[in-house]
């Protein structure tokens, strides 16, 4: 299976190398540990919104392999179980 053309992914890994970037360059710059560790949080959160969606992805994409083409309804109750997964 290929996330390649998933773009929210994308966007959100490129979104964590940007926050990590800017840590590194707080760090070499000495600056104030709370900027820091906001920044760090924000990282952690852009890793776990980009894990739920390669899970939800991976989910979806299997599904469809083992059903067929989701209808929009269905699709719509799959997208209640990805809220749910955030909490994993």
């Amino acid at each position: 299976m290929s996330h390649t053309h998933n773009t929210d992914l994308k966007n959100r890994l490129k979104r964590a190398h940007g926050h990590l970037a800017t840590i590194l360059t707080m760090i070499e710059d000495n600056r104030d540990g709370l900027e820091t560790a906001q920044q760090l949080q924000a990282v952690i959160s852009a890793l776990e919104k980009a894990k739920t969606v390669l899970v939800t992805d991976h989910i979806e994409h299997h599904l469809e392999e083992v059903v067929g083409p989701l209808s929009r309804e269905a699709r719509e109750k799959l997208s209640k179980l990805s809220d749910l997964a955030k909490y994993l």
